[in-house]
């Protein structure tokens, strides 16, 4: 009567049926469920963090840039001046001793120091953490136009830079009346030759010359941007025409000039002419 059949009683709480119950109760299904909400809990205060962190170097950047005693203006530099003084480009400057740095309107302070008539060109840049560069270029002059008793020095552009009561040697006498070079020309108004392209194309052939031919010039005679003519020390007269071409005039005129002409003629260099 105690046979097989009262076996599987005795083992009531160790078979497989138990297993799963046991696994539901302590499994992965509990784990995860934590997670995903302590992440979330986390996340908006770390995005605040951040933005305040952010917000805080842009102000302390900024505080730095205009506020601070240690990014002002301590020293200015001024480099390529000769004929103006350094106090007249720090007069037009016009920037003060403890101004800060980024607060320079670097364009401006440039535009105020070409008001200076001597001066064709000016740059100006921030040297950090507290100094300022200022590069100008100064005009230089080219020609000599009589002016009263004495003459006025011009640039390439027309604008005069310098007065000398002699014509400095080397420096040609510019004339805007038509005719030989050589004329002596009437006095011209000095306001009337800024910007004038006659002046520009006298500058512009000299600039083209040979250097021992361009030594030798005493007088331009340039009634008009296409109508220069030169004159040497000896009388000997060159019509250059416009400044275009110098390469093929400057070869021509060093080929004609072998000839001890009194004038040529290579305006024009396919068909370049002597006289005299």
């Amino acid at each position: 009567m105690s046979g097989p059949a009262n076996a599987p009683a005795s083992r009531p709480g160790s078979g497989p049926a138990n297993a799963p119950a046991s696994g539901s109760a302590s499994g992965p299904a509990n784990g995860p469920a934590s997670g995903p909400a302590t992440g979330q809990r986390h996340t908006p205060w770390r995005a605040a963090f951040f933005a305040l962190a952010i917000l805080g170097i842009v102000a302390g950047v900024g505080w730095a840039l205009v506020g601070s005693r240690f990014l002002v203006v301590r020293s200015i530099q001024v480099t390529g001046t000769h004929l103006v003084p350094r106090a007249d480009v720090l007069a037009a400057a016009a920037v003060p001793q403890g101004l800060p740095l980024i607060r320079v309107n670097t364009a401006a302070v440039a535009h105020r120091i070409e008001r200076i008539r001597q001066i064709e060109s000016a740059r100006v840049s921030r040297a950090w953490p507290d100094a300022l560069t200022i590069s100008v270029r100064e005009r230089t002059p080219v020609l000599a136009v009589p002016s009263g008793r004495g003459y006025q020095l011009i640039d390439r552009f027309g604008v005069p830079v310098l007065q000398a009561a002699t014509r400095p040697k080397r420096m040609p006498r510019l004339t805007l009346q038509p005719g030989p070079a050589g004329s002596a020309g009437a006095v011209v108004a000095i306001a009337s030759l800024r910007d004038s392209p006659a002046v520009y194309a006298a500058a512009a052939v000299l600039r083209e010359l040979p250097a021992r031919l361009a030594a030798r010039v005493t007088t331009v005679a340039a009634p008009s941007a296409s109508d220069v003519t030169l004159t040497l020390a000896d009388g000997v007269t060159i019509v250059w025409g416009g400044p275009d071409r110098p390469v093929a005039k400057a070869k021509e005129l060093t080929v004609l000039m072998h000839t001890h002409a009194r004038s040529y003629d290579v305006s024009a260099p396919e068909t370049a002419m002597t006289g005299g």
